[in-house]
């Protein structure tokens, strides 16, 4: 008879013959208004229902974790796809991005769905959940697999079953729906009582609560000129019949990869020169401000826009917003008594507005340096000045926020949002997080040219994302334009230097429970050689070999 320990977070430990679930001892974990979604088993993620026959270390996920709300979100979206399936047979539901703490969906039924038809969704669901349905996760063979996603009439769930083919695969259950998800659901569905559907031009949202609170939908922010980029892209790869990772695998797998890889790449570019014209019909712009999170691609974005304004006769010259830090000592720190480099009070805003309004007037100006390893702020000699063709490029954090250019009369700057927003999905319910694919990014950028490993990356990648809460997501609606830098084939590409990264991730360290979720996520996907990358490509700033100098 097997024997093995169980070590909980507080060091006690519980002595086991065989094997045992989590469901068996979660009075351990429960605390007075936390729900306990999932546990971590020597940092990998597993439903309550998951067996541990190993030696291992326990801890619980919570609902007010971001873990746990990812937890959440799935099994809640394995729910509305159960009452979609129930209510509508045959009819395809597909997800789409995220919105305001909410997904977007659409029915496709031979017409846009109405008011009635979702309030019948909405009160499914609230059966579903009030009758505290189980949800199971059991292994049936490929074969079982093949014949259960083509009576159910998920097409794109059974197509990539052509490229990701595995003897035995794991199938989530709930009621008589079945379906496919990469990571642990919750085991039952009474846990799932806060969401929304609220009808969202031709489809609906489906609304669920930020981590924070977890008891609570959060008020609805739309973002209209973000769902255009979306909807514009979506309906682009409609008309290449390429939606999803099985439908990109079938064109690697065909060998005709290449020419979708050059409309890609075309249709960005060509934005970026629509960008550029409509910069060009403002004759008062004098200075263009690029924002976007972490690994949006914003430093090529400037190059290249760079090079379409150089075309339509401008001059463009660049500020770094980093040159204006304004010093260690005067920096403001964090809650954990950290440099909070990405507030908008660490730069000279004062110096900043005195040197644009100054090279406005054709006035030179001394431009300021910044010596991080020091922390100060200093002059080498350097000077810039403005002629009658010049336009100045700041990209940084703050570039939507007005209060970085309060001096700066509006007409005179036009500022552009970025985004990585893919508009493929896994399968018709999986969808693909712009987060994600800006993390993978940062793995493979910050392992091929800051000496990082991938463990460091998604160490800081939670306080990355509270800047970008804070810093950049709240103005994006004050954009004058928006540029979708996601490129439908990159994370094929991404894959085959990021795969390796995460493998060094160990079960060790707290970060394996990401890196394995991201290395589930990446084995949809198989691989297309960096070759293929032309040298002037987004994704050469993450892979290198660009032709621009970073």
């Amino acid at each position: 008879m097997k024997h093995f320990t169980i070590t909980f977070p507080d060091n006690s430990t519980l002595e086991v013959e065989n094997q045992i679930t989590p469901i068996t001892f979660i009075t351990r974990f429960q605390k007075r208004e936390r729900s306990v979604l999932a546990v971590r088993v020597n940092n990998e993620v597993c439903s309550l229902y998951s067996p541990i026959n190993i030696t291992a270390r326990v801890e619980p996920i919570y609902a007010d974790t971001a873990e746990g709300a990812n937890i959440y979100r799935r099994s809640l979206c394995f729910v509305l796809a159960t009452a979609a399936h129930n209510l509508f047979p045959g009819a395809r539901l597909l997800v789409g991005h995220s919105l305001g703490y909410g997904y977007y969906y659409t029915i496709e039924n031979g017409h846009a769905i109405v008011e009635e038809e979702i309030d019948l969704l909405k009160k499914e669901m609230q059966r579903i959940i009030k009758a505290d349905e189980s949800i199971s996760a059991d292994y049936i063979s490929y074969e079982e697999a093949c014949e259960l996603f083509e009576n159910l009439h998920l097409i794109e769930t059974r197509k990539q079953l052509n490229y990701r083919s595995p003897a035995r695969i794991r199938v989530n259950q709930l009621e008589n729906f079945s379906d496919l998800y990469f990571q642990p659901l919750v085991s039952s569905t009474g846990q799932l009582k806060v969401f929304d559907l609220m009808k969202y031009k031709e489809g609906f949202l489906l609304r669920f609560p930020r981590h924070t609170s977890p008891d609570q939908l959060p008020e609805f922010e739309d973002q209209p000129k973000l769902f255009e980029i979306y909807k514009r892209y979506k309906d682009w790869g409609k008309r290449l019949n390429v939606t999803s990772a099985a439908s990109l695998n079938e064109l690697i797998h065909d060998r005709k990869i290449t020419d979708f890889i050059d409309i890609t790449e075309t249709l960005q570019l060509k934005c970026m020169a629509d960008i550029a014209d409509q910069i060009h019909s403002r004759e008062s712009v004098r200075v263009v401000l690029i924002a976007g999170p972490s690994s949006s691609g914003k430093t090529t974005t400037s190059k290249k826009l760079a090079l379409q304004l150089q075309a339509l006769g401008y001059k463009p010259k660049v500020i770094s917003l980093d040159s204006y830090y304004v010093g260690r000592e005067l920096t403001p720190k964090d809650e954990n008594g950290n440099y909070d480099y990405e507030c908008l009070e660490a730069l000279n805003i004062e110096m900043l507005n005195e040197n644009l309004l100054d090279l406005f007037k054709g006035k030179s100006i001394k431009l300021p340096s910044y010596d991080f390893h020091k922390g100060v702020s200093y002059f080498k000699g350097d000077t810039m000045e403005l002629g009658g063709n010049d336009i100045l490029v700041m990209e940084g954090i703050h570039g939507l926020n007005d209060r970085l250019t309060p001096l700066v009369s509006a007409d005179k700057k036009f500022k552009i949002y970025l985004s990585a927003l893919t508009q493929l999905n896994l399968d018709d319910h999986n969808r693909i997080a712009t987060s994600d694919n800006r993390l993978i990014r940062r793995i493979v950028r910050d392992a091929q040219f800051r000496g990082k490993s991938a463990a460091d990356t998604i160490a800081m990648w939670d306080n990355v994302q509270k800047g970008e809460r804070l810093h950049i997501f709240p103005f994006q609606n004050n954009a004058d334009a928006m540029l979708n830098t996601a490129l439908d084939y990159e994370i094929p590409v991404l894959k085959v230097y990021a795969e390796p990264l995460l493998r060094c991730v160990t079960p060790l360290q707290k970060e394996y429970s990401e890196a394995d979720r991201l290395l589930q996520f990446l084995n949809n996907f198989s691989t297309i050689p960096a070759t293929e990358v032309p040298k002037q490509s987004i994704i050469r700033e993450f892979i290198g070999g660009s032709s621009f100098h970073y």
